[in-house]
């Protein structure tokens, strides 16, 4: 910085030995120069960003070119108001010039981390198969913010010589009774952080839901997974919001978090006097009309009881796509009734034979 302003020196002497005249001169000279680099520094900035278009090979975004901007200006200010104040000798004020400076500055600063944040998320986060990079970067954006302006207030602080020990010793006992009063919001945030940590699901998949309403779909896909809740929509377009602490806490049923292949169960009873093997044949003709019934592994008709009315049977198929798992129940017993009363196949129903009995007296 003194070689910078060295040559002002040089050119008051030319001015005689008027001590008042020099020192009014200094000042024009240091504001004057200070027009002039400004001047020249926002002159280059406009030609760099009217060059920056789509046929450049360099793209730079607008909010790229305000940080630039700001960091020049504050990076001016600083130098001529360190040469200002050392001219005045007003050294007193000078530390509280570089404090308010380090906050001017942590805007700036804040912004950029912001825009290299969105950067990386765009062009690192996207091109994974993976979301959880997307929530991070989501989280960090919500924070760093706030990191960097209370970093900046701390080194104010010291700056001025304010002893920060016990505003930080204060906060932490704060942050301890906070955190008693704010415990199932803080169990949430936890929790929160956990899920992304763990990915337990992400967003898209398919799970159950078991703070569905009465009577409503009992499952659905992930949209938002946040610090203090998990957004799921169900099937009837209902939004669930749930706290990640419950969620923690409940065993998780996921549907497509390895493949969207899932292997659905459908019940079916038969009279006693049915032949088994033509009931069974006939179940697995009506599942291998789906289209999303995979044929590999095949379908498959066990015996799983012998009911109070009925044979119990269970067709097991493997579907292409996890969504369709009550489509294909509503599918294989809405065709398999028009079947068995093709085929003569009797389905059963609960029968009570009542005698009445007269007696004479």
């Amino acid at each position: 910085m003194q070689d910078l302003y060295g040559w002002i020196d040089q050119i008051i002497v030319y001015f005689g030995d008027n001590t008042y005249l020099q020192f009014i001169l200094k000042i024009l000279i240091a504001i004057a120069t200070s027009l002039i680099i400004w001047g020249v520094f926002k002159r280059v900035l406009s030609s760099i960003e009217k060059k920056s278009d789509q046929r450049s090979r360099i793209q730079l975004d607008e909010r790229v070119i305000g940080v630039i901007r700001k960091g020049g200006f504050y990076a001016l200010l600083l130098v001529t108001g360190t040469y200002l104040i050392r001219l005045f000798e007003i050294t007193m004020i000078e530390k509280a010039f570089y404090a308010v400076l380090i906050l001017l500055v942590s805007q700036p600063v804040k912004e950029f981390v912001l825009i290299s944040l969105d950067y990386l998320k765009k062009n690192v986060a996207s091109k994974t198969e993976t979301l959880i990079d997307d929530i991070i970067f989501d989280l960090l954006s919500r924070f760093i913010g706030v990191v960097i302006i209370a970093l900046a207030i701390i080194l104010s602080l010291d700056m001025l010589g304010v002893n920060v020990l016990p505003f930080v010793a204060g906060a932490g006992v704060a942050g301890i009774a906070i955190g008693f009063a704010a415990k199932d919001t803080l169990s949430n945030l936890i929790a929160g952080v956990l899920l992304i940590i763990d990915r337990p699901f992400e967003i898209g998949d398919r799970i159950e839901v078991w703070s569905a309403p009465s009577g409503s779909a009992t499952w659905g896909d992930v949209i938002d997974i946040g610090i203090r809740a998990t957004k799921i929509k169900t099937t009837d377009n209902i939004i669930i919001i749930i706290p990640n602490n419950e969620i923690m806490k409940r065993d998780i049923v996921n549907y497509t978090i390895q493949s969207q292949h899932i292997r659905v169960r459908v019940n079916i009873g038969v009279a006693y006097d049915t032949n088994i093997e033509k009931a069974k044949n006939v179940i697995i003709q009506v599942a291998e009309s789906a289209d999303w019934i995979l044929k590999n592994p095949p379908p498959k008709v066990v015996v799983r009881n012998f009911g109070e009315s009925s044979i119990d049977l269970q067709l097991r198929v493997w579907i292409d796509n996890a969504r369709k798992r009550m489509d294909t129940i509503s599918f294989v017993i809405d065709h398999l009734k028009a079947a068995f009363d093709k085929e003569g196949i009797e389905i059963p129903f609960p029968r009570r034979d009542i005698i009445i009995t007269h007696r004479e007296k």
